[in-house]
């Protein structure tokens, strides 16, 4: 039935064009009308949401190449998500093995999370904006998590297709009030819904009894005190209400340059050292002025920095740690390896996959911040110094390097309920600025540099089929024996001898999962995770497939790659047939490829077998079908 199921076959390959017309109309799929009602999927609404705009019929694509695989049903708008409502869900509703998010769904994307829109018309993707005169054929969406989204909209009706392209446009890029942000009607339903047990949920850190508490349980309410001198904001607005400050500070000294330069405590160790972060003053030009400034600043310091009792080390991350320009083009480079819209993008990627991944340099800034939030800890817990993190507002780069020291060192952060805490007290009354960082409320002028780019990497080029053997072979030579990626792979060797006993010393012992855990430093260590290309995989969409397919097809890749290398030891004990076949190489390759571990068995193609970012593995001596799949967890099969 056209309604129903997943249709057509996959391939590395563009699919030729459906030659088969239906004369079937859409209306006419369901028949029987209360038929309908009772398969139709239930939409589940969050308190205060509501449904704004809907259309049926509406199918969600597997791949891009063509519009006859993938899966039908029913897409909605509401005031905090765009929702896919397929007809073959109902079925695993009632799954109650299965790990779902409570409140956003797989086929769920919150109006936030949209990057940019495209339609498709006559096989021309265009970027969409304001008030259509003509609406697509299909739609595109680019997620800021990296998902793309793809909706066939042939067999839907006009009306419908006017009303969700135009409520989808309208609702994610028109400029907004605040008033208007989904989270007000939230908080209004939610506050006349019923009481849960305050143990059950995460700490708000808007009451001074919450920060009393954390110091409690932190064991840090001996030198630090709670304060409630911005009570309603009236010394600051980029201060929360309450916070927690060093019990010799008097309150006037934080009314003095209004909360700026005021050492505000974060976390407290063990051992009675504590993490601290502090706004910086204000950049006078005026000499007495700046006197009265450092007179302030040294009498502060004093507070946290007081030997022999106690010491503390000052990092400054304005000035000696990222930009904050230096992350986002990172990011908006390393988001385009990923928003690809078809399977020719895909490999014109894959065939460049380590320069490209490289010259991002988002690993690296990811290795940076783990190894600046190692070093704290290192202060903190092998000194015994606090630690004192500076910024220029405070509400940056101090709230991740905080976050990422206290989620290695407590155990607490590392649970549900302890990391919602965690994110609540260093990111929202740590005052980050989310609506200027996101572009929220969509009236920056950052918005159209941002459109630019998420556009796709590269133009739509031939297939990569013909000399991909050697073109792969060049880059890989290129990138292993130049100094493209020796920052990563030496990184190591910056490590400090003191920084690196401790981090050597913590990783020669087995770890305590209910104590400190430092993660790897080393370049090779920080990857991209390993599913980061399923999408283009026809077996991992199959709806409730999950390990059961995932096995088959990697049990197929091991006998493959297995094959491959019988035929590799063949031929080396063969040095006359390999000399006779040079004219000719083989195209079978024993490397890996993004479609691994889903390739087809005996499959002739000239595209790599497995991922060009794991072909490394086939050099180890080791049974590769005992070897840790790099792609999927099959603890559960």
């Amino acid at each position: 039935m056209l309604g129903k199921g997943v249709v057509g076959g996959g391939g590395g390959t563009k699919a030729p064009k459906p030659s088969f017309v239906s004369y079937v109309r859409p209306e006419e799929i369901h028949t029987n009308e209360k038929e309908a009602t009772e398969k139709e999927v239930t939409l589940h609404l969050l308190p205060g949401e509501q449904l704004l705009c809907e259309a049926n019929t509406v199918l969600k694509c597997v791949q891009e190449d063509s519009c006859q695989r993938g899966i039908y049903g029913r897409l909605v708008c509401t005031d905090f998500k765009i929702a896919f409502l397929g007809d073959d869900e109902s079925a695993l509703d009632n799954d109650e093995t299965q790990f779902k998010n409570k409140v956003i769904g797989e086929n769920d994307i919150t109006l936030h999370c949209v990057d940019q829109i495209y339609g498709v018309f006559d096989e021309k993707k265009k970027t969409l904006f304001g008030q259509l005169k003509k609406y697509p054929e299909k739609l595109v969406i680019h997620c800021k998590d990296l998902r793309v989204f793809h909706f066939c909209l042939r067999y839907t009706k006009e009306e419908e297709v006017k009303r969700i392209v135009s409520g989808i446009i309208h609702h994610t890029q028109a400029p907004k009030l605040l008033k208007r942000l989904f989270l007000f009607s939230y908080a209004t339903a939610a506050r006349n819904s019923p009481a849960t047990d305050p143990k059950k949920h995460a700490v708000m850190f808007d009451t001074l009894q919450d920060w009393c508490r954390e110091l409690e349980r932190t064991k840090g309410n001996m030198k630090y005190k709670a304060v409630s001198v911005n009570e309603g904001y009236k010394v600051c607005e980029r201060l929360p209400a309450y916070f927690v400050v060093p019990a010799p500070l008097l309150e006037e000294d934080i009314e003095f340059f209004q909360g700026r330069g005021i050492p505000i405590w974060c976390w407290s160790c063990h051992n009675g050292c504590a993490l601290l972060k502090m706004s910086a003053l204000p950049k006078e030009q005026d000499d007495s002025m700046s006197q009265i400034q450092k007179n302030f600043s040294d009498r502060i310091y004093r507070t946290v920095h007081r030997p022999p009792y106690e010491t503390a080390k000052t990092e400054d991350l304005s000035s000696n740690f990222l930009s904050l320009q230096e992350i986002q083009m990172a990011y908006s480079k390393f988001k385009q390896l990923f928003l690809i819209d078809n399977s020719t993008e895909f490999w014109d990627t894959d065939i460049k996959w380590f320069s490209l991944l490289e010259s991002s340099s988002w690993l690296d800034i990811i290795r940076r911040c783990l190894k600046k939030a190692v070093e704290i800890i290192e202060c903190l817990e092998a000194q015994n110094m606090n630690v004192l993190l500076l910024e220029d507002n405070a509400s940056d780069l101090c709230c991740l390097v905080s976050s990422l020291a206290q989620v290695m060192m407590d155990p607490h952060c590392r649970t549900v309920f302890g990391f919602q805490s965690l994110v609540q007290k260093e990111w929202v009354m740590g005052g980050h600025c989310f609506l200027d960082r996101c572009n929220h409320l969509r009236q920056s002028d950052k918005e159209e540099h941002q459109r630019q780019l998420s556009l796709p990497l590269t133009q739509s080029k031939s297939s990569p089929k013909r000399g991909f053997f050697r073109e792969e072979t060049d880059h890989l030579i290129k990138n292993l024996l130049g100094k493209r990626i020796s920052k990563l792979i030496n990184s190591s060797e910056e490590l400090q001898d003191g920084f690196r006993e401790f981090y050597d010393g913590w990783h020669s012992r087995p770890p305590s999962y209910q104590g400190l855990l430092l993660p790897h430093l080393e370049g090779p260590e920080i990857k991209v995770w390993a599913q980061r290309y399923l999408r283009w995989i026809p077996e991992a969409q199959i709806l409730g497939g999950g390990g059961v397919a995932t096995m088959s097809k990697l049990l197929e890749m091991i006998e493959e790659v297995q094959r491959l290398q019988e035929k590799i030891e063949a031929r080396h004990h063969s040095q006359e047939a390999l000399q006779a076949e040079a004219a000719s190489p083989p195209r079978t390759s024993g490397r890996l490829s993004s479609l691994f571990p889903f390739a087809l068995l005996q499959r002739h193609s000239s595209k790599p077998v497995l991922p060009t970012s794991g072909w490394k593995a086939l050099g180890d001596e080791d049974d590769l079908a005992k070897r840790e799949d790099e792609f999927v967890d099959l603890g559960d099969v």
